[in-house]
């Protein structure tokens, strides 16, 4: 695709964004706090530091965000909005709750229909201060006359939360959906993260640090898809031990309605390389991707790993991968040469370890997480299987946990949740698409990561979230607890709270 201009609306923010709860001084202080330890590898490599991308008030205990992108605002319906409780050393407080809508003070625009405000939400502090930022996509937003451009928008971490904000891009024609899909990461190595969000099948760049107005260090990067792919999602990573972030993205080649691959775009001094590289397997042809992706570090080496969730099934290829049914996932495990798809492991219902059964639909691998859920110094799964039938009841949903090991996941000692699992609040009902969205965080700072889910379908398309609690011997529904819309004040009917957290 040829390089076109830029939209380049800046809005500065000088007002504070409406907050149900602030902090007080005290509690933005930084308390004393145990921090697990993670195994040697068997290379003698240490684990690289999970990047600090969760803490928007700077108290040393990460946050979580959430996006309901449906949600009707002030009238306008599809409008959309994020929100966000605190961590605290009692893990996540709802009571601590904020709401943001672009009709908030300080954030740019306004609510109009159809804008899904949070269609993407990622997080990291752009502007250097030692607070996290939040960014969100709105993927259909209309600017101007142009329908379906895109934006993205900041809103600014500081000592009281979340407040103010500022539009870091737009679209400028339509269908351009920016913000659709975006990832963070240091892709150049100057300490400063970055922005990547895709357009169509293009990938917009944009360099930090950011100013306060939402510029940033270099005009905005086009990346142009020279070869006609759909890309459908994105992630941030150092798979090759470099220190620098490279971003993977999984794409449909257009040969076969399901065919995907992996592309790996490196980072370098100069930032993301335009030229890509198919990820391959051990056979030499090229591995098969999905619709899914996520970094993180696995098997307790210093290069960042990658997953994978296909849960398209049925279709031509799947003749080559019996493992589709019912969605699977692919370990890639990075190392100095970048992922390594010769050593790709794939995993589905029916692997050894795994509980359930394999079935059409399921559509396990639909969301991903990676985080350490046990203290142990190895990133766990967390697989989103939303398409799930409990019984008669079709879509109901179930989250399943892989854990890690040395060498990646091996499906032993796999742990599972859904509505009707004892001690979890709620009941499983068609539709509820529970494990639609997964995040593990790390919000009391003890080492392990509890478990957010998001059932986007729950009470016909208003949505829902749960939380885990996380100890020693991992997950568990006891002291799981759930929230929505009564509790954030908002808008209930066909929101879809809980399609997604912060990346």
């Amino acid at each position: 695709m040829a390089s076109r201009a830029l939209g380049t609306t800046v809005v500065l923010a000088i007002t504070v964004a409406t907050a149900v709860t602030t902090f007080s001084t005290a509690q933005a202080s930084t308390p004393a706090r145990a921090t697990a330890s993670a195994p040697a590898s068997a290379n003698g490599a240490a684990p690289a530091p999970a990047p600090r991308r969760d803490d928007f008030n700077g108290d040393g205990y990460p946050d979580l965000a959430f996006a309901a992108p449906g949600a009707t605002v002030d009238g306008k319906s599809e409008a959309g909005y994020v929100g966000v409780v605190y961590g605290s050393e009692n893990g996540l407080r709802t009571a601590t709750k904020q709401v943001f809508t672009q009709n908030s003070p300080g954030i740019p625009d306004s609510a109009e229909s159809g804008d899904t405000f949070g269609s993407s939400v990622a997080s990291a502090d752009l502007d250097g201060d030692g607070y996290t930022d939040l960014v969100v996509g709105a993927g259909n937003e209309k600017i101007g006359s142009v329908k379906e451009a895109g934006s993205l928008t900041v809103v600014w971490g500081g000592a009281n939360g979340l407040s103010g904000g500022a539009t870091l891009l737009t679209g400028d024609h339509e269908y351009a959906g920016i913000g659709s899909k975006t990832v963070v990461g240091d892709f150049d190595g100057d300490g400063a993260p970055d922005i990547a969000t895709l357009e169509l099948g293009d990938t917009y760049v944009l360099s930090g640090p950011f100013k306060r107005d939402g510029g940033a260090a270099a005009p905005a990067r086009l990346i142009p898809d020279m070869d006609d792919l759909r890309h459908m999602d994105v992630a941030a990573g150092d798979f090759n031990g470099d220190g620098r972030d490279d971003l993977a993205s999984v794409v449909h080649d257009g040969d076969e309605y399901d065919a995907r691959r992996i592309l790996i775009r490196n980072g370098g001094a100069g930032g993301l390389t335009e030229k890509y590289t198919t990820v391959k397997a051990s056979n030499g042809y090229r591995l098969q991707g999905g619709e899914t992706i996520t970094a993180g570090h696995i098997n307790g080496d210093k290069y960042a790993d990658l997953v994978v969730g296909r849960t398209v099934e049925g279709y031509d290829s799947d003749l080559d991968y019996p493992l589709a049914l019912g969605g699977m996932i692919t370990y890639v495990p990075g190392s100095a040469t970048g992922p390594r798809g010769d050593r790709a492991k794939v995993f589905n219902q029916d692997t050894a370890g795994v509980p359930g059964a394999a079935e059409v639909h399921d559509e396990f691998g639909g969301s991903l997480s990676i985080g350490d859920m046990n203290g142990d110094g190895y990133g766990d799964i967390a697989v989103g299987v939303p398409g799930e039938a409990l019984g008669t009841k079709k879509k109901a949903g179930s989250v399943l946990v892989l854990p890690g090991t040395a060498s990646g996941p091996t499906g032993t000692g796999t742990i599972g949740f859904n509505q009707d699992t004892p001690d979890v609040p709620g009941v499983a009902e068609a539709g509820d698409l529970f494990g639609g969205a997964v995040k593990l965080v790390d919000a009391n700072h003890d080492g392990r990561g509890e478990l957010a889910v998001g059932a986007p379908g729950e009470n016909t398309g208003a949505g829902s979230l749960w939380v885990f609690p996380a100890t020693a011997k991992g997950l568990t529904a006891k002291g799981s607890f759930t929230f929505g819309h009564g509790t954030l004040g908002t808008v209930a009917k066909s929101a879809a709270l809980g399609s997604s957290f912060n990346r």
